[in-house]
């Protein structure tokens, strides 16, 4: 899925990875200077999701980047289930909890949204399009998978705090909504059935603000014209 009238040449995952290792001065501090291992371990871990036949769907922001431009990301975000990743005992799971796990493969980082959350397992479900990696092709996560995700994050981000992750997901729900412009309606709605009512209002005056601030965007830029 891609705008129209737009070309760009596959993600690299393993080199999205590196850079963003190269970029972090704590590895620096560390002397974990990332080298092209990285590239290997990327490569060997799709290649082994393929192999050994295991559900999943990548999401987070290796999947943005099918859509948008300069994004950031680290590590490798799937949602799958954890009896599917017995099949594939070379990811070691380090922390886990009722929806997340994290774990390691070689040296990356994986988190996992597990599919015993019903909103994880719609979206791997319903909201899923192959998408061509120079890896290869993998399950991605479609615009209106990503957006459902992240709107569904953002309460839980504002009661932690976390002012730096609630900025980028509100900027990746933004670029989202102004360069692709997908009904919203249909997605609160499947929202609904996952969160609080509060929450729901919550997020939908979020959104509310983002469309008013996209729609400022577009005027100023006709009023340049």
């Amino acid at each position: 899925m891609m705008k129209s009238g737009s070309v760009r040449r596959p993600v690299h995952i393993g080199e999205v990875i590196q850079n963003a290792a190269a970029l972090d001065f704590k590895n620096w501090r560390n002397g974990a200077i990332p080298s092209d291992d990285v590239l290997k371990q990327v490569a060997r871990l799709f290649s082994l999701l393929k192999e050994r036949r295991i559900d999943y769907l990548l999401v987070g922001g290796v999947a943005l980047l099918q859509y948008v431009e300069g994004r950031n990301a680290g590590q490798v975000e799937l949602i799958t289930d954890l009896a599917s990743l017995e099949k594939l005992p070379e990811i070691k799971i380090i922390a886990q909890d009722e929806n997340f796990a994290r774990g390691t493969f070689a040296t990356l980082r994986i988190d996992i949204l597990q599919t015993r959350n019903p909103l994880f397992d719609k979206v791997r479900r319903a909201y899923a399009v192959t998408q061509h990696f120079k890896e290869q092709d993998i399950p991605c996560a479609t615009v209106e998978g990503l957006l459902l995700l992240k709107m569904h994050a953002l309460p839980s981000l504002y009661r932690q705090g976390s002012f730096a992750r609630v900025g980028l997901y509100e900027n990746d729900i933004a670029t989202l909504l102004h360069d692709y412009r997908p009904p919203l309606e249909p997605l609160l709605d499947e929202l609904a059935r996952h969160l609080s009512a509060t929450d729901l209002l919550a997020v939908r005056k979020i959104v509310d603000e983002i469309r008013e601030r996209i729609e400022r965007f577009r005027q100023g830029r006709n009023d340049e014209k």
